[in-house]
């Protein structure tokens, strides 16, 4: 038996409720729906569960299968409330990451979204100092953390972060807040959420200092590679560009710490973070012992 889907979760689950009330009620499987389609059995799952948006053309071929156009007519509502709180250039990552395998990801200049504190996320923000921030706030903190959320805590995919020492140091919060992200970090370590790696502060030049990157790779499809600046992000499925881009990131993995040495790094700039040491001197003294 099919699980209930919680049509009040959110838009993209009412939609899906619709979509298998509406089959269930012509008496179509969905391999009869999708038939004579272009599109895939495991879509149209994923769009009944509310995971993945509708395409446009599928919506059509919907309504013409069901007798309805409500799918078609509502397809665009489910996009926008899908990308709520995220920037239009990252839809293809939101819409992709839940049915990766793995997420590889490195972010030299600050604490990966996936893994960041409300407290974090809020500081980014208002050092921008945006226009209307005060009231677009909340909803991209919720939208970032909710992503974080459904993503982390389902187990699947693997999320392997690489940072630089750097970050530990840059105190982005007050010294207690900073060890409160930095341990929001550790824990997620710790439970194999996630696995860390990350890049001594005198490692030299190394693989990937150009540019962030992540990396989906998934079981039955091509994998992606995103790259992304302050206001614009890019999405390259090109297989001869997302290989050498993956040379590059396999290169500064092996320019990392192991995962363990990283986890115990992390815990002693924590460690120090709790003891209210300042910053400057955290940096001093991690000079003096290498």
């Amino acid at each position: 038996m099919a699980k209930e889907i919680d049509g009040s979760a959110g838009v993209p689950q009412f939609y899906g409720k619709e979509l298998r009330y509406q089959r269930e009620a012509a008496g179509l499987t969905l391999e009869k729906l999708a038939e004579d389609s272009f599109f895939s059995i495991g879509l149209l799952s994923e769009v009944e569960r509310g995971n993945r948006r509708m395409p446009y053309e599928l919506a059509q071929h919907v309504d013409r299968r069901l007798g309805t156009d409500f799918f078609t007519r509502r397809c665009e509502d489910v996009r926008e409330a899908r990308r709520k709180g995220h920037a239009q250039y990252f839809e293809r990552v939101l819409e992709t990451e839940k049915q990766a395998l793995t997420i590889g990801q490195w972010s030299p200049t600050v604490i990966p979204g996936l893994v960041q504190t409300e407290a974090y996320i809020r500081e980014l923000f208002r050092a921008e100092r945006m226009p209307g921030l005060p009231q677009e706030a909340d909803v991209m903190v919720r939208a970032r953390l909710q992503r974080a959320q459904h993503l982390l805590e389902q187990g699947n995919p693997e999320y392997w972060i690489v940072i630089p020492e750097s970050l530990l140091w840059q105190p982005v919060l007050p010294p207690q807040q900073m060890a409160e992200q930095l341990e929001h970090v550790a824990a997620l370590t710790r439970s194999g959420r996630i696995i860390l790696q990350i890049v001594p502060w005198n490692t030299g030049a190394h693989a990937l200092m150009y540019n962030n990157a992540m990396f989906l790779d998934f079981a039955d499809a091509p994998p992606l590679f995103y790259t992304e600046g302050q206001y614009h992000g890019n999405t390259i499925d090109d297989p001869g560009i997302v290989k050498q881009y993956r040379r590059s990131y396999d290169l500064l993995r092996a320019a990392a710490e192991s995962p363990d040495s990283s986890l115990a790094v992390l815990e002693a700039a924590t460690e120090d973070y709790r003891n209210g040491a300042h910053p400057g001197r955290l940096a001093r003294r991690r000079l003096a012992e290498k």
